[in-house]
């Protein structure tokens, strides 16, 4: 992605804070403990006004007649760059990066004060970090004690993230790009994982093999912690301790996706531990799979978010009928939610540089009606856990498929491409 991109983002922006000033910070480095800090990932919000990657790093947007985009950030330093690398230093950054100017960090205390002079409203993420809300306060307040020198403190604070959400909802075409280079790395993340897999291996075996294949193929890691979940551990849908045997005739469940130039894939696959799915397996997985198939065809532009989710829970209830762990009218079923004791998730989720991206999901009291562009996932599942009415064969079967999902004038596109039908899993696993 050019930094023409984040440009046109900015002045974007810029439009709609009118003579105002927004302040939008990047995340800072966290200690992991003593001396050894988290690996570094910078604020999405940031990340999507500046493609600027290091930490100690503010964007003020100054709006009005003559706009500007100011960026402060470390400065150059010998000694630091020495241990710890390439620092680019205001007079570079704002050259490489396209901004009207830009400052060494220090300096923003004395100069954000001079900049909300006499500007109407401040932009601003309120209430989301404690200690920018209280730097702020104290930038406001020093413009307020000089109201006897003719200066005005801005009157009116507008929440910042309510304007970025609604931007980053529509992704463009290079946005796009990166979406599909990240599926492809992902999906072929979980094609090797399938291949590795057999019978008494652990579950952090399969995720080292994801890991292998991500950085192999260019991403920067993972985009959250991944889930590989042998047999009932994938009944526990957020299940990351990934330190259990793999055992034979069971399934095991992978969520895993990558990170692309802060661009996240989501993808789960569920899959046989020895390659062969067994009949109440598949079974189980044939229902799944055709929920989410459902959700797909209600996944188009002009209808609304949980149209998908609706699809495929009346699959899902209708299949668990087949399977004779409900009984009942569907229609009632649904009703009265019976089917949520084995699918208690929503069908997806907007997807972007966060795997839980940023938008709203309702529109005043109606969900939000779908537009091209939009990043969404379509992972319905089923999860039956042991129960003294719950049949051996079913017992401690968990099953979620979930794939990235561009809508398009159309209808949608799937980025994910990992094997995914019964067929192409059981081909390839095939150990001959």
């Amino acid at each position: 992605m050019s930094h023409a991109h984040f440009l046109a983002r900015r002045k974007r922006l810029l439009q709609t804070i009118g003579d105002g000033v927004a302040i939008i910070p990047t995340a800072p480095e966290v200690v992991r403990n003593r001396d050894a800090h988290y690996p570094y990932r910078f604020d999405s919000y940031f990340w999507y006004l500046t493609g600027f990657p290091e930490p100690e790093a503010v964007l003020v947007l100054v709006g009005g007649k003559k706009p500007k985009s100011i960026l402060f950030c470390r400065e150059k330093h010998e000694e630091r760059e020495i241990w710890d690398g390439y620092r680019y230093g205001p007079k570079a950054a704002k050259t490489a990066f396209g901004f009207d100017a830009a400052y060494p960090i220090e300096q923003l205390e004395k100069k954000l004060p001079e900049l909300l002079v006499d500007r109407s409203t401040l932009w601003h993420a309120l209430g989301h970090d404690a200690e920018w809300d209280a730097r702020i306060a104290k930038a406001l307040n020093a413009v307020r004690a000089q109201s006897r020198a003719g200066k005005r403190a801005p009157r009116a604070i507008h929440e910042l993230r309510a304007e970025l959400d609604a931007m980053r909802l529509i992704k463009d075409d290079a946005e796009a790009a990166i979406q599909q280079r990240a599926a492809d790395i992902a999906s072929a993340g979980h094609a090797r994982a399938m291949r590795a897999c057999r019978p008494g291996m652990a579950e952090y075996e399969l995720e080292a093999e994801l890991s292998y294949e991500f950085r192999k193929r260019g991403a920067d890691g993972h985009a959250y912690t991944p889930i590989v979940a042998g047999g009932a551990n994938a009944c526990v849908l957020h299940y990351v301790e990934n330190d259990k045997l793999l055992n034979d005739h069971t399934l095991v469940l992978i969520d895993a996706g990558c990170e692309v130039a802060g661009y996240a894939a989501d993808i789960t696959r569920t899959f046989p531990v020895n390659g062969r799915f067994s009949a109440a397996q598949k079974d189980v997985y044939e229902i799944v799979l055709a929920a989410q198939n459902a959700a797909f065809a209600a996944t188009a532009p002009g209808r609304h978010f949980m149209e998908a989710h609706d699809a495929a829970v009346r699959v899902l209830t209708e299949g668990l009928v087949d399977l004779k762990l409900l009984s009942g009218d569907l229609d009632n079923l649904i009703e009265k939610g019976d089917f949520r004791r084995f699918y208690m998730h929503r069908t997806g989720h907007w997807l972007g540089l966060d795997v839980h991206d940023a938008g709203e999901y309702k529109d005043g009291e109606q969900w939000t009606v779908l537009q091209p562009g939009m990043t969404v996932t379509v992972e319905p599942g089923l999860y039956i856990r042991p129960a003294a009415d719950v049949p051996a064969a079913l017992a401690g079967i968990g099953i979620r498929i979930e794939d990235d999902v561009r809508v398009t004038a159309e209808g949608c596109d799937v980025y994910t491409t990992a094997p995914k039908t019964v067929a192409e899993i059981e081909e390839v696993m095939r150990h001959d």
